[in-house]
């Protein structure tokens, strides 16, 4: 009897809506569970190749904690490709302009960095306050704790 990888279709796979509170989480910590659950790693039905993962609603991203002198001292580079076009933003006045910046540059980096990573990202939506346009999908709570896929 031969033996064959399991891969699942597309027919097979249920997406389902989770919403997670971003305030006084931790910025890497939350980063991690959202990619997480953003690839389809929680799910039985998980593969490397494809896009398995849920759909994440980010609320509060304003108010996202970071540790140590990270307010000050970490920064974010952008290029406008022309020359001298590098822009460099301190934490403090991203989250003053832009919160929901900090929350997806945290995640895309912990995303494969191919095409397959730019379509589990578009499955993130992040607003800076606590509305939210999404209530018609009965999204969940995401369970922050250490989440173990079963098999």
């Amino acid at each position: 009897m031969e033996r064959r990888t399991y891969t699942p279709r597309k027919n097979d796979l249920v997406r389902h809506w989770f919403i997670v509170d971003a305030e006084g989480q931790t910025l890497g910590r939350l980063a991690s569970v959202i990619a997480q659950t953003l690839r389809g790693k929680t799910k039985p039905h998980y593969a490397p190749h494809m896009d398995t993962g849920d759909f994440v609603i980010v609320i509060n991203a304003e108010k996202v904690a970071v540790s140590g002198n990270k307010e000050l001292q970490k920064i974010y580079y952008r290029h406008s490709n022309y020359p001298g076009g590098l822009r460099a933003v301190p934490l403090r006045e991203m989250r003053a302009t832009h919160p929901e910046r900090i929350l997806e540059a945290a995640v895309r980096g912990m995303l494969p960095r191919n095409v397959l990573g730019e379509q589990q990202l578009r499955k993130m939506k992040v607003y800076a306050g606590h509305s939210h346009p999404h209530a018609a999908q009965n999204p969940k709570p995401l369970s922050l704790s250490p989440r173990v896929a079963r098999p």
